[in-house]
């Protein structure tokens, strides 16, 4: 799964998974994980962050593998990642329309 990794000014880092909407109401944001709070939506943009390093990605990454997540680090969030996340997002509005 596409992860891009971004850290806040005080050192705790988000794992942004750009491909996956956040919630059935939109696909403006995206899924996300944190160590506090797990899993949440948050802007893809994501302001007053910073690309994380190496060394801040592994404690986050080696959690969300042992969860079962296939990381694939990415370092940023092209045009792609926005549309594929609302054909993600139009697929998922789709299946809830035909079950109603």
């Amino acid at each position: 799964m596409k992860t891009v990794f971004r850290t806040f000014p005080g050192g705790d880092v988000i794992a942004l998974f750009p491909r996956e909407p956040a919630s059935a109401e939109s696909y403006a944001y995206c899924l996300s994980y944190q160590r506090v709070g797990q899993h949440g939506q948050a802007s893809p943009d994501l302001p007053n962050t910073r690309p994380s390093t190496p060394d801040e990605i592994a404690p986050l990454r080696a959690e969300l593998e042992c969860m079962g997540y296939e990381v694939d680090v990415a370092q940023r969030i092209t045009r792609a990642d926005h549309a594929a996340r609302r054909e993600a997002w139009n697929k998922s509005i789709g299946r809830q329309l035909a079950v109603n």
